[in-house]
């Protein structure tokens, strides 16, 4: 946008408040489902709490006691799957602002997505309890916007947009009585989790002098007893503040005590005396923008509770799942010396979250996605990471913009259930998972598979079984929830030309096929500067994802020659699909060139429509 005109009136589909992990996410998503949809960020870089001016990791359902391979495979998968696999593979230098450039690209490939960076909601225009539209401001260009929507949606984090539009919400922690949680502490109060700043450090090679500003704190071994500091190429969550105070309005005020509490750990590793191999390092670089873990949580039409996610409760509207364990801290943060920094019960399964979650209890054309969604404070330190706000962010995108397909408003479309179980089978169509809910049939059901050779735990019908992971190990999802089975092809290793094929007694016409791979996802795979984490990435290529691969397909006339309909080549994406337009098909072949490191092939779907 250019020219003199400083106010501007934008028509979309979908606002999207926040450019964090979540509202990226579900711009994306509803972008690619149809929708015209406006995402408006008020930083420079996308990102929130994972961007190059805060740098924490992106966690979700897979951490260290949920994983395990051919059994327990709980990363998130679908448009973040996407993202952090193009991380890995473009970003070998493992650089916090190759981060910002891809998620800046992938919205700026989107063209039904308008990106305006930059840009602040700071007030709304109402009818009754409806939104009409949102004011913007952008101060580098001295515009003003109004943007009208049918629907809005919130992925701020402190919950702007809704604030201002007068959407309930609550802050603090809940009493154990309220909600039946005993997590929970007896007296409800206003306190909540607070904030960090981050920082890196390198090894110079040569002695390097720490000179702490005079506003520095003073930290002694023993006031660190209960906070890890051996290592310090990356900083400490634990260097927390501001769980006492409001995270948004004293924000400025817990910066700068984040400041001189991050300054004073660093003196006390430099210059104590207890660290001497802290020689030779210094500070490369430490945020100014505090990661902010919580201030306000919306009331929505079902608020979360510790028992939903303990028993793993299945929602029918069920758009995302979690896994994260309840992760409480104590108000105080770093002033807690006496405690450990940290409370961390896992839950034994994952749980779903459903969509009534994510939509306002009082604001008709309102959804809400991250941190701020409607749960409770002990279900939100769960909640809260930011892996499981992009799945949320992908299932709130996709119902939102296929409501937009459907005209239906919002207020009656999360009451729809059939415009709910179509927007799970979207997402599950794009690889998104959903505890409990099966993918419907495609062309492939109803195909006859061999292969060059299958594994016991891999045989060839497993690519038509519908699934695409497995969940069924040691704290993957409920039992009764699940189907047993690895759910892939697996070659043999001896194989050295594996093939897998779908033949049709009777012929098929094909539009679309889908190749769904193994990424590995029982590991961890996200990108940060903690070494120790750092290892437990496979970082580039996953090794189990195919590279190279062709599919040749085979016409029910005999005459007519084979025809190679895909070529895959430097792949190392999770999901492949193309549009091929096939008339009378009988057989599908699958041809594996190269995997990224595997000693065999693996392939969990052929889906044909």
């Amino acid at each position: 946008m250019s020219g003199d005109n400083k106010e501007q009136r934008i028509q979309t589909d979908i606002l999207v408040a926040g450019g964090g992990i979540s509202g990226v996410v579900a711009a994306i998503a509803a972008a690619r489902n149809g929708a015209k949809v406006t995402l408006c960020q008020d930083r420079s870089v996308l990102g929130g709490n994972a961007s190059s001016e805060i740098r924490m990791h992106i966690v979700g359902a897979a951490h260290s006691k949920r994983g395990t391979a051919l059994e327990t495979e709980a990363r998130e998968g679908g448009i973040l799957e996407e993202i952090l696999l193009e991380c890995a593979v473009r970003n070998p230098q493992r650089s916090a602002s190759m981060l910002d450039l891809l998620l800046y690209e992938k919205c700026r490939a989107e063209p039904n997505l308008t990106l305006m960076l930059n840009t602040a909601i700071i007030g709304v225009r109402m009818d009754g309890n409806r939104i009409v539209s949102a004011s913007a401001t952008r101060e580098s260009t001295e515009h003003s916007f109004e943007i009208c929507a049918n629907i809005f949606m919130d992925c701020t984090g402190d919950g702007r947009l809704g604030k201002e539009a007068g959407a309930r919400f609550t802050t603090g922690r809940e009493s154990s009585e309220q909600y039946g949680e005993s997590f929970a502490g007896a007296v409800a109060d206003t306190y909540r989790l607070g904030s960090s700043l981050l920082f890196t450090a390198r090894n110079m090679g040569k002695p390097m002098a720490f000179i702490p500003p005079v506003w520095a704190k003073r930290y002694s071994e023993e006031d660190l007893k209960y906070r890890s500091h051996a290592s310090w190429e990356y900083g400490y969550w634990w260097v927390e503040f501001g769980g006492l105070l409001d995270t948004i309005s004293d924000n400025e005020f817990i910066r700068d005590e984040l400041l001189a509490i991050m300054m004073g750990v660093w003196d006390h590793i430099k210059n104590s005396g207890h660290h001497p191999e802290s020689e030779n390092w210094a500070l490369d670089w430490f945020g100014f923008v505090p990661g902010k873990r919580e201030s306000r949580r919306f009331i929505g039409q079902h608020v979360l509770t510790q028992k939903d996610l303990e028993e793993s409760v299945h929602f029918e509207d069920v758009i995302a799942y979690g896994g994260w364990p309840m992760d409480t801290h104590p108000p105080q943060g770093i002033e807690a010396k006496e405690i450990d920094p940290c409370h961390q019960p896992h839950t034994n399964n994952v749980y779903g979250i459903p969509l009534r979650s994510l939509i306002s209890a009082n604001v008709e054309n309102l959804m809400f996605v991250g941190r701020n969604i409607s749960a409770t404070h002990i279900a939100f330190s769960s909640t809260r990471v930011m892996a499981t706000c992009g799945v949320m962010g992908q299932g709130a995108g996709t119902f939102a913009a296929l409501a937009i397909q459907e005209g239906i408003s919002l207020e009656m479309a999360y009451k729809n259930q059939e415009l709910i179980r179509k927007t799970q089978q979207r997402l599950i169509g794009q690889d998104a998972f959903l505890p409990g809910i099966p993918a419907s049939d495609n062309l492939s059901s109803q195909a006859t598979v061999r292969a060059s050779s299958e594994q016991p735990q891999g045989q060839a019908s497993n690519v038509i079984d519908g699934y695409t992971r497995a969940m069924h190990g040691t704290n993957g999802v409920r039992l009764d929830l699940v189907v047993p089975g690895s759910h892939r092809w697996m070659s043999h290793p001896d194989d050295q030309a594996p093939w897998i094929e779908l033949a049709w007694e009777t012929p098929v016409s094909i539009s679309e096929i889908t190749i769904v791979l193994d990424t590995g996802m029982h590991r961890r795979l996200t990108l940060t500067q903690e070494d120790q984490l750092h290892k437990k990435n496979e970082w580039g290529p996953q090794p189990e994802t195919l590279k190279d691969f062709r599919i040749i397909a085979y016409a029910a006339n005999p005459d007519e020659a084979a025809r190679q309909v895909m070529n895959i080549q430097d792949n190392y994406q999770r999901q492949v699909t193309r549009h091929v337009g096939l008339e009378q098909v009988s057989k599908l072949r699958l041809e594996v060139l190269s995997t990224n490191g595997l000693d065999h092939a693996r392939v969990f779907e052929i889906r044909c429509h």
